[in-house]
């Protein structure tokens, strides 16, 4: 009996360690692929321990980590750039070019946006620690969506970044346009992502029962599926769920409310993050799923692309709220990247997109930089209220008019050598109407903001507001941490299309 017990028990040892041997080599092999994913996690795990331990903490520390693993993160997936390509943890994961770049863009995105937060924060007296663990965690859900290759790891890491992104947008309790917000966008995300599994459960079921992305395409092959009536129903709901993260037209209902009553840092990192991870997936999904649906997702998309870009920039016209008019302005502004994603065939639609977003990170950020500056010393957003800021403080009025002038497109800037390659490449590949319809709206989406620049420029006693009147540069408010992002970013909103070419070579190699 003893020597029985003693049986199971060498038995159940040996299992457990060669379980845990088993991790330990999965980890070793696979890991490397993950370290900048392995990086932010750490980081999670130190700013808890960090408000688990300490009572009387220093918030600096805090946002030195948060930066300091986004940097980290950042410098080792450069340094693997040019690795070659592989498929980790049993298919659940693609490391290449591709999305390392995609990835590069979501880090960028939160190194930028985390500075806009600190002077926010100290406003509004949010709770740090949870404010920082929520971006940190929507930028690994965003990465670990750029490399997910089977359906359950892309769900899990939407969803991740998904929840995330509403408890952000609510996170000022108080604001009763936040409560608003949240509601709206929680119901709104859950209703789109219902719809996006129902697409998937269509492509597990004929596929003949497959789950990673190249696997569904040989199954649909294998299976005969692929011109079925069911693969349209799979298209049409993906095509929804994902339009949604876009905000395309008409799924974008969420997006102006959402603008407006978020804390204003959360917009301007949700505004750019949101559709950098939604274009890596949807890029993947239709390339590789729906390769021989092409013509019927390509008419999907330049129906899509077309509205967004015109109800997107007629309705920023008529707008009174800065916020919202840059919600409708980035609508518009995804209908010009779709451009890129429709002319997959040429040998620059993906590099024209993948460019244009960079410069469209930058143009962005710096705008919502400038606002965040404006509402923490007057407590308004609305357009009329910016009369006269270029007399009270120039730095912060030339800033917000340079960012305005490169997101309209106009030379020298980056914007317009984004849109001019966009444009280009787009006409290359055929798709006239789309580049001529993005062309005019590029024409009108100018006026709104030049709208704004001349309400800055104004000189007018009359026209000015008593939020400029008294508004004091030297207040109690430090705006160093805003000034970093905004310097950084109006530097590159003026000069990265002068260097342009280095950037698309770049972009050109990612192509999967």
């Amino acid at each position: 009996m003893i020597w029985h017990f003693q049986n199971e028990n060498f038995i159940f040892n040996y299992t457990f360690r060669s379980f845990y041997m088993k991790e330990f080599h999965l980890l070793l092999f696979h890991g490397s692929s993950l370290f900048p994913e392995c990086i932010l996690i750490f980081g999670l795990f130190l700013l808890l321990v960090i408000d688990f331990i300490y009572d009387h903490k220093d918030t600096a520390w805090f946002y030195f980590i948060s930066l300091t693993s986004l940097v980290l993160s950042i410098a080792i997936l450069l340094f693997q750039w040019g690795e070659e390509p592989m498929i980790s943890f049993f298919g659940n994961f693609q490391t290449n070019n591709f999305n390392k770049i995609f990835r590069f863009l979501i880090l960028l995105c939160s190194t930028l946006c985390i500075p806009l937060s600190v002077e926010y924060i100290q406003c509004t007296e949010m709770a740090v620690t949870e404010f920082l663990f929520f971006i940190l965690t929507a930028t690994l859900g965003g990465m670990f969506l750029c490399g997910a290759n089977d359906l359950a790891t892309i769900f899990v890491s939407l969803e991740c970044f998904s929840l995330c992104s509403y408890i952000l947008s609510g996170y000022t309790k108080r604001d009763v346009r936040s409560n608003e917000a949240i509601i709206k966008y929680l119901l709104m995300g859950g209703t789109s992502s219902s719809i996006l599994v129902y697409g998937f459960s269509w492509l597990y079921g004929l596929s003949g029962g497959e789950i990673e992305l190249q696997e569904i395409a040989n199954g649909l092959i294998n299976t005969q599926m692929y011109n079925s009536p069911g693969i349209w129903i799979a298209l049409l709901s993906i095509i929804v769920g994902i339009g949604f993260k876009l905000s395309l037209v008409p799924f974008h209902q969420w997006t102006p409310d959402v603008y407006e009553g978020s804390p204003t840092p959360v917009v301007a990192f949700l505004s750019v993050i949101s559709k950098v991870a939604a274009s890596s997936l949807a890029t993947r999904i239709f390339d590789i799923i729906f390769y021989f649906s092409l013509n019927e997702w390509h008419l999907l998309l330049e129906i899509l692309a077309i509205l967004s870009m015109i109800l997107g920039n007629l309705i920023a016209i008529t707008q009174t709220s800065i916020k919202r008019m840059l919600a409708y302005s980035s609508i518009g502004q995804i209908g010009y990247i779709l451009i890129g994603i429709i002319d997959r065939n040429s040998n620059n639609g993906y590099a024209s997109m993948i460019t244009y977003m960079l410069f469209y990170i930058f143009m962005n950020i710096g705008t919502f930089s400038c606002i965040i500056l404006f509402s923490l010393r007057t407590g308004t957003d609305n357009i009329r209220d910016y009369a006269g800021l270029y007399m009270k403080d120039p730095f912060s009025a030339l800033s917000l008019a340079l960012c305005l002038l490169s997101l309209g497109g106009i030379p020298p800037l980056a914007g317009f050598f984004g849109k001019l390659y966009l444009f280009w490449c787009g006409w290359q590949a055929g798709s006239y109407l789309l580049v001529s319809i993005g062309l005019f709206m590029s024409v009108i989406s100018i006026y709104y903001y030049l709208k704004i620049i001349k309400i800055l420029m104004t000189e007018r006693n009359k026209e000015i507001t008593p939020h400029v009147q008294n508004y004091r540069l030297y207040s109690s408010i430090s705006k160093n941490h805003i000034e970093l992002s905004m310097i950084v970013c109006v530097i590159a909103s003026a000069l990265l299309g002068i260097i342009m070419n280095p950037i698309v070579a770049i972009a050109q190699d990612t192509l999967f």
